[in-house]
């Protein structure tokens, strides 16, 4: 697979778009095949694309260094929540409601799975939720 930078020639829109090659790219530019995103123009190329180059280790190191930091301090939060709250998995929208509605101050606060448009429906509603990056015990 190959990223391009591509530029429409009509609006002169920039944008990314993967191919299995740079023949393939070849092959659906001659049949017409590659499209402007914004105006539907196939007057499409690709555009001046430099390769990214680390200078030296240090740069992907500290990179690296700060990804360990992150996913640490992930774990961390991850123990304190299992800790500290109930589990309710996929029940989590369910039982917020009836913790919020009821007014009734539970022992511990709770936890679990919940689709993006039932945390948009609980946030509206005015329920506090949070959205914490799950980082899974076998993952580094």
């Amino acid at each position: 697979m190959i990223k391009y930078k591509l530029v429409c020639k009509k609006c002169k829109n920039i944008f990314d778009s993967w191919f299995a090659s740079s023949k393939e790219f070849e092959k659906l530019k001659k049949k017409n095949f590659l499209g402007c995103i914004s105006c539907n123009s196939n007057d499409v190329d690709k555009s001046l694309m430099s390769p990214l180059v680390i200078k030296n280790t240090k740069q992907f190191s500290k990179k690296d260094e700060k990804n360990k930091n992150i996913r640490a301090k992930l774990k961390e939060y991850k123990k304190f929540i299992k800790s500290n709250f109930n589990y309710v998995g996929k029940n989590f929208a369910y039982e917020a409601r009836i913790m919020h509605y009821n007014k009734k101050k539970p022992l511990k606060g709770i936890y679990g799975n919940a689709s993006l448009d039932q945390i948009k429906e609980l946030k509206e509603e005015g329920i506090e939720t949070e959205i914490i990056p799950w980082i899974n015990e076998n993952e580094n």
